[in-house]
């Protein structure tokens, strides 16, 4: 659902710089061969996260939930020159999908996949992040938050996607909608969280960008 009108969203993307060849065709080959393209950031966001990354020109950057690998690399275009990025994808018929798609960047040496549950991988990481992603399944929104908060670096930043889920944010959420529940929840936990700074953008699904003080 978008948020802003229609003929506004599209001057707004008429005046944003267009992505790279690469991830044209992931954008592309998404839409034809995977079952729900609309998970994909996109052209419009995945300027976004890049500018952002390049803002802060992180050196470790963690991505909950991969897809197929177009929000990493425009995550990874802002990375410090010896910079890495984890991702963390649980659906194993995307893997080689995804290792193709990273195959073709110039930054596919600082791109690590890591296939499997992220609530299991992100406890086994050694590693202070200066920007994290939140784009997995949503019932475990606070859950990747919680596990991955003290390994983010003052300062840092954690960005979390899909957080007015459709509008659906705004209504009581029936008893059997846990993915709208946990959202809630997530969105309330963030906003009062007194070690953090927030703010919620109305930009697609709505896109909350949090730093760590």
């Amino acid at each position: 659902m978008n948020f802003i009108d229609e003929r506004i969203e599209d001057y707004c993307r008429h005046h944003t710089s267009e992505e790279s060849a690469l991830l044209q065709k992931i954008n592309r080959d998404t839409f034809a061969k995977v079952l729900n393209p609309r998970m994909l950031s996109g052209h419009f966001q995945g300027r976004l996260l890049s500018m952002l990354s390049n803002m802060i020109q992180p050196e470790h950057i963690l991505e909950i939930g991969t897809y197929t690998g177009y929000s990493a690399l425009c995550l990874a275009e802002g990375l410090s020159p010896n910079g890495r990025l984890i991702t963390i994808e649980k659906n194993a018929e995307l893997e080689d999908r995804i290792q193709n798609n990273f195959s073709q960047s110039e930054h596919r040496h600082k791109i690590k996949l890591m296939m499997g549950n992220a609530l299991e991988i992100i406890p086994a990481l050694d590693v202070k992040f200066q920007l994290v992603f939140i784009d997995a399944d949503k019932e475990n929104y606070l859950n990747y938050y919680n596990l991955v908060f003290d390994k983010v670096e003052k300062g840092g930043y954690l960005l979390a996607d899909n957080v007015l889920w459709s509008g659906k944010v705004l209504e009581k959420p029936a008893k059997d909608d846990l993915d709208t529940q946990r959202i809630m929840t997530f969105n309330d936990h963030v906003v009062n969280d007194s070690r953090v700074e927030c703010i919620m953008l109305p930009f697609r699904d709505g896109l909350t960008l949090i730093r760590k003080k």
